[in-house]
C-alpha cells in the first residue's frame, strides 16, 4: 500500500478522534529508552497536530528510586505500592515534577511541539486521602479536578501530568500512576484511554503469542485473574481500569509502547495493535 492509500484508509479514524480526548499513560521501558521515547513522543505530537486533545500522564519509578538512593532512603514496597514517609513523598514529587515531567516537556518542545508540565498538586488537581497507615504517605484518590487539564488541552499545548496528590491539609502524597491516569481518563470522558506497557497486551496463556487477546471485557478479565492467567504487575493496571470504568471510562487499551508507531497503529487501523478492554 502506498502513502496515499494508507492515509485514505486512516481517514475515518482520523475523523473519529478529531476534537476528542485521548489520555495516554506513559511509563516503563518506553520512557527510559531514549530511542523509544522519541518515537512515542513523535506519535503523540502527531496526534495533537491532527486535532486530537492528547493528555499525557506519566509515572517515574526509576527516577524516584534514583532520587531516594541519592538521599540514602531505602525503597520498600508493600503489595506493589511504595511505602512512603513524609520525606519520601517530597523526594518523589521532586523526581516526578522536577525531573521526569520537565524532561518530557523539553523533549516535546525539541520535536517542535508545545507542552505544559503540571502535577496533581497544582490546582489540587488530584485530591487524596491516606490509603493506609501501613503505607504512609500513599494517597487514595478522592477527586480529580479537570479544569486545568481541559484549559491546557484546548490550546496548542499538550498537558503533561505528574501523578502526585494533595490532601485537604496540603500534604503531598505518592499516587499510583496507573490509577491516576485511569481516573483522569474517566473524569474527562476520554474517547480512548491507552496504557502503554512493556508487553503487547493481554494473553490467555502468556507468553504464547497465539493466545493474544485482541479484545476482552471486565468479566473475562476477572476470570483470567481468578484462574491465574494474569498475575503480577498487570493486576494493579487492570484494577485501575476496572475502577475507572465504574466512574465514566468506557474503553481502554493495553499497548506495547516499545514498538515503533504502536499508538498510530492502534488508533488509525481496523485491527488495532493492543488489547481493547470494554465493559
Amino acid at each position: 500500500m502506498n502513502i496515499a492509500e494508507t492515509l485514505t484508509a486512516a481517514l475515518p479514524f482520523m475523523l473519529k478522534y478529531q476534537g476528542q480526548t485521548v489520555v495516554i499513560k506513559y511509563g516503563g521501558n518506553a520512557m527510559t529508552d531514549e530511542r523509544i521515547k522519541k518515537s512515542v513522543l513523535s506519535d503523540i505530537l502527531l496526534l495533537k497536530t491532527m486535532g486530537i486533545n492528547v493528555v499525557l500522564v506519566h509515572g517515574g519509578g526509576p527516577a524516584i528510586n534514583d532520587m531516594l538512593e541519592k538521599y540514602g532512603k531505602e525503597s520498600r514496597f508493600i503489595n506493589g505500592l511504595r511505602h512512603t514517609d513524609e520525606e519520601t513523598a517530597e523526594l518523589a514529587l521532586a523526581a516526578l515534577s522536577g525531573m521526569v515531567n520537565k524532561s518530557l516537556v523539553r523533549d516535546i518542545q525539541r520535536l517542535g511541539g508545545e507542552a505544559i508540565g503540571i502535577s496533581g498538586v497544582d490546582g489540587r488537581m488530584i485530591e487524596v486521602k491516606q490509603l493506609s497507615d501501613e503505607l504512609g504517605f500513599v494517597g487514595e484518590i478522592t477527586r480529580i479536578n479537570t479544569e486545568i487539564i481541559e484549559r491546557i488541552a484546548k490550546t496548542t499545548a499538550i498537558p503533561v501530568i505528574a501523578t502526585a496528590g494533595v490532601d485537604k491539609f496540603g500534604e503531598f502524597y505518592n499516587v499510583n500512576a496507573d490509577t491516576a491516569a485511569s481516573r483522569i481518563a474517566g473524569e474527562l470522558q476520554a474517547e480512548r484511554f491507552i496504557l502503554l506497557s512493556d508487553v503487547r497486551g493481554l494473553y490467555a496463556d502468556f507468553p504464547d503469542e497465539t493466545s493474544f487477546l485482541h479484545e476482552v471485557n471486565l468479566f473475562e478479565i476477572d476470570n483470567l485473574i481468578a484462574t491465574g492467567k494474569i498475575t503480577g504487575g498487570m493486576i494493579p493496571k487492570l484494577e485501575a481500569i476496572k475502577y475507572a470504568m465504574q466512574n465514566g471510562l468506557t474503553e481502554a487499551v493495553l499497548l506495547d509502547g516499545r514498538l515503533k508507531n504502536s499508538l498510530i497503529l492502534e488508533l488509525f487501523t481496523d485491527e488495532g495493535f493492543g488489547t481493547l478492554i470494554k465493559k
